[in-house]
């Protein structure tokens, strides 16, 4: 009998890539191209093409462990399951609900996301719930819905980049961590665009680049900053865009202009005549995009960061027209959705507010339950992890490995082991999960049905192409379980397809509107834009729901970006096309109209000094991905990266006596790493640089700080003040 394939996604990062899954006779599986879907036409990087790998029982887990005399032992499920609904029910009888804490993870899908949420808020009652998904781009996000009224990573497809006539990437090495994406800027180039790649390291991305501003780590907004002063000084802002638009200008514009282009140089070390350079790039072309990741938005400053960059383009009219705009590159699978629909510690589904009465009231009504019996926003993910063995003393936690990717993990990994209580759900047995009283083994991506929303905010489905072993379970019937047995016998099913009906009831009329999408959609289109409310047609960035600016294509661009319908005349009842581009007539704020928000450099939480010279700066290399739990069990990905190591500018090196492969020890003020040195002068001589993707002695977030950006909460990953001493020449 022939084998079937069937079309899904990538599990791995937000490209979310179309794969076809097909079983092979003698066992295991193939994984193929896609070139039907728009994002990566057929191309697949390492990462994927080896992700059938991780499905194999010698590398995941394959039957529930319970803690026995201090070691993991086998158990039953209805063992595993009984233990920790008694730890967790004893525990809250004894200290309260809040003492219960729940961790989520940017990959799960959305239907467990919604879930997750749920049970945290319904069967627990528990504020305490958050998901690594903070520590992505929850500065982006924030500073997208202070300006713009609604947080989507992209507000338009990845198809619109090659159109524009500018690219800025701030803090992204693409061509690494979402290979296949870099196309749409070889295709800009190719039409005439140009891309401007800012990093404190020449990485493979910022070699494609026309122009590479590399500031000192933790100075990209007074960068940001300086580029608006000159765009104000040289006559280069759209006034008639400012004025019909935006708000704010005035305060904006002040802010900016103490930020002149030589105390900007003194500041990120990069020359005036770049900064000149990159303006004139920027501004004369009729369209251009700013593209943020993990650069500038994992810092203490990160909102105001992304802030003064969207200002930039608010300020040249870049933002709501086609083919230019401000978005972020989300990192993980489910990056977006995760956070759209209730891991978060202040949101509810559809992206509402959970200290929003109306909101409360709205998703109350669709769980049948009173509004007031939810809990309030609780704490952000690394306050959460921080308060460990103290406030919060037992802990659920799916699908994150906060041993290896938390800052200051090294305190993270003591407070995981002060709990009184640790049940950890994963597909594979973590350095996390290695830590828990109960560890369940849950399917994976080919091993089950269930949506994910990508970078471009378009939700796709992830179709089940090969059965699990015997005694794998998924996430869902995970928490069905867990409140059948916490008293909540109702509202907690285990089919995904019945949960997304729910989610998409709880989404409606929120500004993440998913209640237009159903599986049938999804299974007969290359993904739907949200929002897309219920039977309520319109052309794209009108209208929409609580000034979202729906409406739209499902991936057609129509003769200008502008006016495309997908075959929908916008009569009532008509199916919502989704919605790809989005704030083109107004953007999603009371009055339609963007907000600048006047912002002004100030320093890293931690600077170096006499004792920490050096700056520490953190991301990822191209065979592994984020805390590499699943990665590291893929023999053909750790040949091509078996390790860490430490990026070290020749002339440091040199002072210091460190030859290439030397090991190295990099020193924090929370602790110390040591990986073989790497001498290249691809970094700044002042800067020292190592992938987060190891535990053990080279963790590099056993480094990181924690200090948090006020706003977003997020962590300052990308910048710490470090020494480097050499422990001696490599054997």
């Amino acid at each position: 009998m022939e084998n079937t394939s069937t079309p899904t996604h990538c599990p791995y990062c937000a490209l979310q890539c179309g794969m076809n899954i097909t079983p092979l006779p003698q066992g295991g599986v193939e994984v193929t191209e896609r070139a039907d879907f728009p994002v990566n036409r057929g191309a697949l990087c390492g990462k994927g093409r080896t992700a059938a790998e991780v499905l194999s029982p010698a590398v995941r887990l394959t039957a529930p462990l319970v803690r026995d005399g201090g070691r993991l032992v086998e158990a039953s499920w209805p063992e595993a399951l009984d233990r920790i609904a008694e730890r967790l029910g004893a525990t809250r009888e004894r200290y309260g609900a809040d003492a219960l804490g729940v961790f989520g993870g940017g990959g799960l899908t959305n239907e467990k996301a919604y879930a997750l949420g749920k049970f945290a808020r319904v069967v627990l009652g528990t504020s305490q719930i958050d998901y690594n998904g903070r520590f992505c781009m929850s500065s982006a996000a924030a500073a997208g819905t202070r300006a713009f009224g609604l947080d989507r990573g992209l507000p338009f497809p990845l198809e619109d980049i090659p159109r524009t006539g500018c690219v800025v990437l701030v803090g992204s090495n693409l061509a690494e961590t979402m290979p296949p994406s870099l196309r749409f800027f070889t295709e800009l180039r190719e039409n005439g665009g140009t891309l401007i790649v800012v990093d404190p390291r020449r990485t493979r991305t910022a070699e494609q680049a026309d122009l590479h501003l590399a500031p000192r780590p933790g100075t990209d907004l007074a960068l940001a900053l300086g580029l608006l002063h000159l765009v104000v000084a040289e006559g280069r802002t759209d006034e008639e865009y400012i004025r019909e638009r935006t708000t704010g200008w005035e305060e904006a514009r002040a802010a900016a202009m103490a930020h002149w282009p030589e105390y900007v140089e003194r500041i990120t070390g990069v020359p005036v005549p770049q900064l000149r350079e990159a303006v004139r790039m920027f501004c004369e072309p009729e369209a251009a995009m700013v593209l943020t990741a993990r650069g500038p938005e994992q810092q203490s400053k990160g909102t105001d960061t992304v802030g003064a960059w969207i200002n930039l383009c608010l300020a040249t009219g870049r933002a709501g027209r086609p083919f230019s705009g401000y978005g972020c590159l989300t990192g993980q699978g489910n990056g977006q959705g995760g956070r759209e629909h209730g891991q978060k510690a202040d949101q509810l589904p559809g992206y509402r507010k959970l200290d929003d009465p109306a909101a409360r009231r709205h998703v109350a009504g669709v769980w049948g339950v009173d509004p007031d019996s939810l809990p309030g926003p609780g704490r952000s993910a690394y306050e959460l992890l921080d308060a460990l063995g103290t406030d919060v003393r037992a802990l659920l936690l799916m699908g994150s490995n906060p041993v290896v990717s938390a800052p200051r993990a090294a305190h993270i990994e003591r407070r995981l082991r002060s709990l009184d209580f640790l049940a950890v759900a994963d597909v594979v047995l973590s350095e996390t999960a290695e830590l828990a009283d109960v560890v369940l083994p849950v399917t994976q991506w080919a091993e089950e049905t269930g949506t994910t929303t990508s970078l471009e905010g378009r939700v796709l489905l992830r179709r089940r192409a090969v059965t699990p072993p015997p005694h794998v379970r998924s996430d869902l019937y995970v928490l069905h379980e867990l409140a059948d047995r916490l008293g909540v016998e109702k509202g907690f099913p285990a089919d995904p397809e019945e949960v997304f009906e729910e989610l998409r009831r709880a989404s409606a009329g929120g500004p993440a509107d998913y209640s237009g999408i159903t599986y049938r959609r999804l299974a007969e289109e290359n993904g739907v834009f949200w929002p897309c409310p219920e039977g309520s047609g319109g052309t794209e960035g009108s209208g929409g729901t609580e000034g979202s600016g729906s409406g739209g294509t499902d991936g057609s661009d129509g003769t200008d970006g502008s006016d495309g319908a997908d075959g929908s005349d916008g009569t009532e009842g008509s199916p919502h096309p989704g919605t790809p581009r989005l704030f083109l007539d107004r953007f999603a704020t009371p009055d339609g109209r963007a907000r600048f928000v006047p912002v002004v450099h100030r320093a890293t939480a931690e600077e170096p000094d006499a004792e920490y010279p050096l700056l520490l700066t953190t991301g990822r290399v191209v065979s592994q991905y984020q805390s590499g739990a699943q990665t590291r069990r893929v023999a053909e990905l750790n040949a091509a990266a078996p390790g860490p190591f430490v990026e070290l500018h020749p002339r440091l090196a040199a002072r210091l006596g460190a030859a290439d492969g030397d090991p190295v020890a990099v020193v924090s003020r929370r602790g110390r790493a040591v990986a073989p040195a790497r001498i290249t002068g691809a970094i700044r001589p002042d800067t020292v640089f190592m992938p987060f993707h190891w535990p053990g002695e080279g963790r590099a977030n056993t480094l990181t700080n924690p200090a948090l950006d006020p706003t977003s909460r997020m962590p300052e990953f990308k910048s710490c003040a470090v020494r480097v001493e050499v422990l001696g020449p490599a054997d």
